[in-house]
């Protein structure tokens, strides 16, 4: 390098490094100088008794606490799922979290992972740490890495505990059809998917996942998220919830008919005075106005919600906010226009070991003045459009059919959480409108007055203007080299296969669920749909080729029952350790390296696109490990085609050493500081593939760590 233009990058590292640590600095005075004390809100939460008076001096004091990180296994098989909580338990968090300090004993960590106990399966763990202690300390680099990693590979989910509640009481299955109608960013949308997901025994499972979100922006999100999961059970669309279109499916008779949901989640937008202790900047804008804002908004999409619901179906309704106008006033208001099509049933059950207080069946309305009113007609005519008759609870004769204490209430003191507010609802049978059209007789009615649904109006469409969904013909061009090449069975119907493009070249073959190319097919005139399908094969026009398109890890779990045995590779322990930690495309590892059981396996295999098995052996484990990916078989070599996320994590599953992509942000830091003072001894090594630093986190969005709008 020139020695100006050394100069040049020496001094722009230096100011990058600086500049991220002024910003650091200044966002830490910003959330530091917050005084999280509100006056309004003591008086507004003390008159509604929320919390038991013996309770509110531990309940205000848990709020103005930073809150702990949390966070959900979500690997895929139960072998790996198991292997990894496994590692969780073990040798590897106590060291990298047995921090010590002045006092504290020499055999015991500072920091113990907390497993909680209404998760099933203990599959959800809490750090007495927040995101500020593992992202600024030093001592807990290695924990960074640990969390930025395996959430890259799709092992692990970031998210706030009271998050995992509404899909856990939700209770889906894997045939079910759920609709998540306020989505972004998409923790709870996982959650369901993992679920549709659950029975290994059934790769492809009829249900599916529709995620929806208003806001175009926070689609992306759900996609990002949605990606990590791998999952062709899922459909992205952007609507307004309030007003969500119906579905139109196929029936099995070949007849078109309207889509029903078995499941439904209604996280909907709130005041989120429940996230002060990650969002404490809700402390200086709380005022009790802002639950009478969105009181209108929140009550139309659950309404819109139970539309769409099958009869004998449930929906969740949650928030995050701890305000009764939001929530019990909500379901009561639904209630009372439902009649006995709807109730609400104890959710508990479905969560053992979870401490949450009974929904009140009591509250008052306020003013942005604070004033205080009981009923409707304390409110002054001014406030009369703020405050509403709906607004308020029902009387004491008949607040017991209303059944409001089966709502779940979560305090922060409770369990070490945010708050939150969950209920469960049933429809047990058609709505009060809904059995009015049915039972209407002559003149042609208009679909909307058939189904419920909203009247249709001229539809503005927002935001990015989306790729068409074009799915394959029976006699699509590529789809005969592609099945030759990887002896596809019969059983994979190549219908369910989409590009994204109607001319040119196919770069990327997403594959879908049956169940959701109907849908896709049915609803795009009328739908904005923003993403489906899960990448499986990808344009690779290498010389000589006998098939333009290579594997992609994404859609392994996908397309592994289909692919013939003579494009998979089984691999022992050592071979795929060696494979991961050489993962370098420019020098892959040599055939003639590696074992000759391997040697053996790839001799009459064809060069291009393979797939790599790696199984415990059973007599060793009662649940043996079993992992595979996307291989590349070259000339002399053989390749572990999959990003370095994932073999970081494989090479944690495997109990190898990955020392060597380990990234210490801070040794870096200093050592770049090094060299802008001269000390030109001192370099950084060169990057191993994509470093797990703050760095990508600052400039990728859809961080888990963002604070997600419950």
């Amino acid at each position: 390098m020139a020695k100006g233009k050394r100069g040049r990058a020496k001094k722009n590292l230096g100011d990058k490094s600086k500049n991220k640590e002024e910003w650091d600095a200044r966002h830490q005075r910003h959330y530091d100088d917050i005084v999280r004390d509100n006056k309004d809100f003591e008086t507004f939460y003390k008159l509604q008794k929320i919390v038991p008076e013996d309770e509110w001096s531990e309940f205000l004091t848990k709020m103005k606490e930073n809150l702990p990180v949390a966070f959900r296994i979500t690997a895929g098989s139960r072998a790996e799922t198991k292997a990894l909580s496994n590692i969780i338990q073990g040798d590897f968090f106590t060291e990298i979290l047995n921090t010590k300090s002045e006092g504290t004993p020499e055999e015991e960590p500072k920091v113990k992972p907390h497993c909680l106990p209404f998760y099933p399966e203990g599959l959800a763990w809490q750090l007495q740490l927040t995101r500020k202690d593992i992202r600024r300390s030093e001592a807990y680099f290695r924990l960074h890495n640990f969390l930025i990693a395996e959430t890259s590979s799709g092992s692990i989910s970031r998210q706030e505990v009271v998050s995992m509640i509404p899909p856990l009481v939700l209770d889906v299955r894997p045939e079910h059809r759920v609709l998540d109608m306020c989505a972004a960013p998409g923790s709870k949308t996982a959650q369901l998917i993992e679920m549709i997901h659950s029975d290994e025994s059934r790769p492809h499972p009829k249900g599916f996942v529709i995620a929806n979100d208003v806001s175009n922006n926070r689609c992306y999100m759900l996609v990002h998220q949605a990606k990590r999961l791998n999952s062709p059970n899922i459909l992205i669309t952007n609507h307004d919830s309030s007003v969500m279109p119906n579905f139109r499916i196929t029936n099995t008779d070949g007849s078109e008919g309207t889509l029903k949901f078995d499941r439904i989640l209604a996280d909907v937008p709130c005041t989120g005075d429940g996230t002060m202790r990650k969002n404490p900047d809700i402390w200086c804008k709380w005022n009790p106005a802002n639950g009478h804002n969105l009181h209108g908004i929140q009550f139309r999409i659950a309404k819109r919600g139970l539309e769409m619901l099958t009869v004998g179906g449930k929906m969740v309704y949650s928030t995050c906010s701890l305000n009764p106008l939001e929530n019990e006033a909500v379901l009561h208001r639904l209630l009372c226009e439902t009649g006995d099509s709807v109730k609400i049933i104890d959710g508990r059950e479905f969560v053992p070991g979870l401490v949450c207080n009974p929904g009140v069946s009591w509250w008052v309305g306020a003013s942005k003045d604070m004033k205080i009113y009981e009923t409707f007609e304390e409110v002054p005519e001014q406030w009369q459009t703020l405050v509403r008759p709906k607004m308020f609870p029902p009387s004491a004769e008949e607040a017991g059919k209303f059944n409001l204490e089966k709502c779940m209430r979560i305090l922060p003191h409770h369990q070490d959480t945010g708050g939150f507010f969950v209920a469960v609802l049933e429809k047990v049978k058609p709505l009060p409108w809904e059995r009015d059209q049915e039972a209407s007789e002559g003149g042609k009615r208009t679909e909307s007055e058939r189904t419920g649904a909203p009247e249709k109006k001229r539809r503005k469409m927002f935001g990015y203007r989306e790729d068409p969904f074009v799915f394959f013909k029976e006699d699509e061009d590529v789809w005969d080299a592609i099945k030759k090449f990887y002896s596809i069975s019969d059983d994979l119907d190549p219908r369910c296969l989409l590009v994204r493009c109607l001319k040119g070249k196919k770069k990327n073959i997403y594959f879908t669920s049956p169940a959701i190319r109907d849908i896709v097919l049915l609803n795009e005139n009328h739908v904005k749909m923003i993403n489906t399908g899960v990448k499986t094969f990808v344009r690779c026009d290498n010389k000589n080729m006998k098939c333009a398109f290579r594997l992609a890890q994404e859609g392994m779990p996908s397309i592994l029952p289909y692919v013939g045995e003579d494009r998979k590779i089984k691999v022992g322990r050592e071979d795929l350790v060696e494979l991961l930690q050489n993962n370098n495309p420019q020098m892959p590892p040599e055939i003639a390296k590696l074992s000759d059981e391997v040697q053996k396996r790839t001799a009459n295999i064809d060069s291009g696109s393979c797939i790599l098995i790696y199984e415990e052996d059973s007599k060793d484990s009662p649940d043996p490990l079993r992992l595979v990916m996307a291989g590349w078989r070259g000339t002399m070599s053989l390749r572990a085609y999959v990003p370095l996320h994932d073999a970081i994590h494989y090479l944690r599953l495997l109990g190898a050493d990955f020392s060597k992509f380990e990234k210490n942000k801070f040794k870096e830091n200093r050592n770049a500081n090094k060299i802008i003072e001269g000390d030109d001894d001192t370099s950084i090594s060169p990057s191993n593939g994509e470093e797990i630093t703050d760095d990508k986190i600052a400039e990728d969005p859809v961080d888990p760590e963002i604070a997600e709008t419950m």
